[in-house]
C-alpha cells in the first residue's frame, strides 16, 4: 500500500517531516487527540505539502518515538509503529488506537493538557470536552449520572401512559430502577430527570418555527407559526411531530389504478430525525436546545453536540455508519417503547423513507452535517415548486404503493382479529406489538418474543398459544422447533 492510499483509508491523520525531539508537543498533541477520539495515524517523513521526504534512521527514530510517548503521555496510549518503504525512501506510520482510559494528557514541561480533534487540528480540550472524556474514561455517560432530584418529587404520567399504550405493560417503581431511571438511593439519574413530566433541566426544550419564505429574514413576515416546548422527552417528541403535521401539506395524484400520496415530508423520516435529535443530543451543552425550522423548501433540525465518536458525518458513508449512543439509558427506554431500534443507524432509515416516496428525486436527498459541537439534518420538501401535473410517477413505486395498500388492509384485518380474541387488553397490545415487529414474513419463536418484550418464557409461550388458538399464526418447518409466522385470518 502506498502512503497516499493509506491516507485515504484513515479518518484522522497528521504528518511530520521529521521527529521533533526538542518540541515533542508539536506531534504528541496529535497522539493525545487521536487517543481521546476515534484513533488516527501520524506519518513521519512527509512534508506539510505532502511531499514524500523520507527519514534517515528509521530504527533510531522509532525507538525515540516510543520512549517519548512513554515519558510524556499520561496515561500511555496504545500505539502501533510500522516501518514503510516507498520509492526507496523510509517512513514511520504511528497508529494511535482509540483509548479506553480517557482523558490522555500531554504531561511534560510543566503542562498537563488533553487534546481533541476539531476538523483536521488537534486543540486543547475545553471544560465540557474534558468532562466528556472523564465520563468516558470511567465507563459512564451523562444520562447515567445520579442527580440531586428525588424520585418522589416528580410525576411521570406521560412516560407511564405512553409505555402502557405501546407495550401493554405497566411501568412499576422497580422498572424505574431496573431501567436506570432511578438509583438505589431514590434519586433520579439524569435520564430520569429528562423523562419527568416537568423536567427541571431548562435546556431540554424543543423550539419549532414555521418561517415565511426560504430563510429566517424574509422582509415580509418572519414566522407563520412558532412554538416552544418543554417537559418530558416523550412530550417533546409528540409535540414536535404534531407541529410538523400542522405545518405541512399532503398532495394526491390520480393514477390508472387509483391515487397515490405525495407528502411534503415522509412521516417516518421526520420521526427518525427528531428522535435522533432528542435522544442523541449532548445534554452537557447547557444553553442550547433542539431546534426545528421549517421553510418553504426544507426542514432543518439542529441538535447540540456532534457525532458521539467525534467523527464528521460529511466524511462518512451514512449507509454504513455504526450506531453509537451518547445517551444509552434514554435510548434503551425509547427502544422499549418502539420509538427507535436497538441497533442500526437512523441515517439509512431516513434516506430509505425518502427513496420510497413516489415524488422523490435525487435533488431532494436528505442532508446530514456535523461539527464538533453540532449536528444538522436537512429534509427537503418533496413538493416544493413541483406542480402535481409535472410529477413523474415511477410505475415501480406505484406498484409498491399499491402493494403497501394491500398490506395495510391485511394489517387491519389482523389487528381486527386480535381485537376479537378472548384475551386481556394487555395480551392484545402484546400481540399487536409482535405483529408490528414481525409482519407477515418474519419467523419467530419464544426466544424472539422474550428479547423483544423483555418478558418471561412462560409469558411468551402463553402469547403464542393465544395467537395459535385464534388462527393468527402457523407453524413453520425447517427453522427448528417452535417457530411461527403470522397468517391472514380465515374470516
Amino acid at each position: 500500500m502506498k502512503i497516499i492510499d493509506f491516507i485515504g483509508e484513515v479518518t484522522e491523520y497528521d504528518k511530520k517531516e521529521i521527529l521533533e525531539e526538542r518540541k515533542p508537543r508539536s506531534w504528541l498533541k496529535s497522539v493525545s487527540a487521536f487517543a481521546n477520539g476515534i484513533g488516527g495515524a501520524l506519518i513521519f517523513g512527509v512534508s506539510n505539502d505532502e511531499r514524500l521526504i523520507g527519514l534517515q534512521n528509521v530504527q533510531d527514530t522509532s525507538e525515540k518515538i516510543s520512549e517519548i510517548i512513554k515519558t510524556k503521555m499520561d496515561p500511555i496510549p496504545q500505539v502501533v509503529l510500522d516501518n514503510h518503504i516507498e520509492d526507496g525512501k523510509a517512513f514511520i506510520i504511528l497508529r494511535v488506537l482509540p483509548g479506553q482510559e480517557t482523558p490522555y494528557y500531554y504531561a511534560a514541561d510543566g503542562n498537563h493538557i488533553a487534546y481533541v480533534r476539531v476538523g483536521n487540528e488537534s486543540v486543547p480540550a475545553d471544560a465540557i470536552a474534558l468532562k466528556r472524556l472523564v465520563l468516558r474514561g470511567t465507563n459512564m455517560t451523562y444520562d447515567s449520572i445520579v442527580s440531586s432530584y428525588r424520585f418522589q418529587e416528580f410525576s411521570f404520567t406521560k412516560l407511564s401512559s405512553v409505555y402502557r399504550n405501546r407495550t401493554g405493560m405497566e411501568l412499576s417503581d422497580s422498572d424505574f430502577i431496573s431501567f436506570e431511571l432511578v438509583a438505589e438511593n431514590g434519586k433520579l439519574t439524569n435520564a430520569g430527570v429528562l423523562l419527568a413530566d416537568e423536567s427541571p433541566l431548562r435546556h431540554s426544550r424543543l423550539f419549532c418555527t414555521r418561517w415565511y419564505g426560504l430563510d429566517k429574514v424574509s422582509g415580509v413576515m418572519e414566522a407563520l407559526d412558532d412554538k416552544e416546548y418543554s417537559g418530558s422527552l416523550v412530550s417533546l417528541l409528540q409535540n414536535g411531530m404534531e407541529f410538523v403535521k400542522n405545518n405541512s401539506k399532503k398532495r394526491w395524484k390520480k393514477t390508472g389504478t387509483g391515487r397515490v400520496e405525495m407528502p411534503e415530508y415522509p412521516e417516518q423520516a421526520v420521526h427518525e430525525a427528531l428522535v435522533n435529535a432528542l435522544i442523541h443530543r449532548d445534554y452537557m451543552e447547557v444553553g442550547s436546545e433542539v431546534h426545528m425550522d421549517i421553510f418553504d423548501d426544507r426542514m432543518e433540525i439542529y441538535s447540540p453536540g456532534g457525532m458521539p465518536d467525534g467523527s464528521i458525518v460529511q466524511n462518512l458513508d451514512t449507509d454504513h455508519v455504526v450506531s453509537k449512543r451518547r445517551n444509552p439509558v434514554i435510548a434503551d427506554i425509547f427502544s422499549r417503547m418502539h420509538f427507535m431500534e436497538r441497533r442500526g443507524s437512523g441515517f439509512k432509515k431516513i434516506k430509505e423513507d425518502y427513496h420510497r416516496a413516489v415524488n422523490y428525486r435525487s435533488e431532494v436527498e436528505p442532508l446530514f452535517q456535523s461539527t464538533a459541537r453540532a449536528f444538522f439534518v436537512t429534509l427537503y420538501n418533496l413538493n416544493y415548486h413541483v406542480p402535481v401535473a409535472e410529477v413523474l410517477i415511477d410505475s415501480e413505486k406505484v406498484a409498491f404503493d399499491n402493494e403497501k395498500m394491500l398490506i395495510d388492509r391485511e394489517k387491519l384485518l389482523i389487528q381486527k382479529a386480535i381485537d376479537e380474541l378472548k384475551v386481556t387488553k394487555r395480551t392484545k397490545v402484546k400481540a399487536k406489538m409482535l405483529f408490528t415487529e414481525m409482519g407477515m414474513e418474519r419467523i419467530f419463536g419464544r426466544r424472539e418474543i422474550m428479547q423483544m418484550m423483555n418478558i418471561s418464557i412462560t409469558a411468551a409461550g402463553n402469547l403464542l398459544n393465544n395467537l395459535k388458538n385464534g388462527g393468527l399464526i402457523e407453524d413453520v418447518k425447517g427453522f427448528g422447533k417452535g417457530k411461527y409466522k403470522f397468517i391472514k385470518p380465515s374470516k
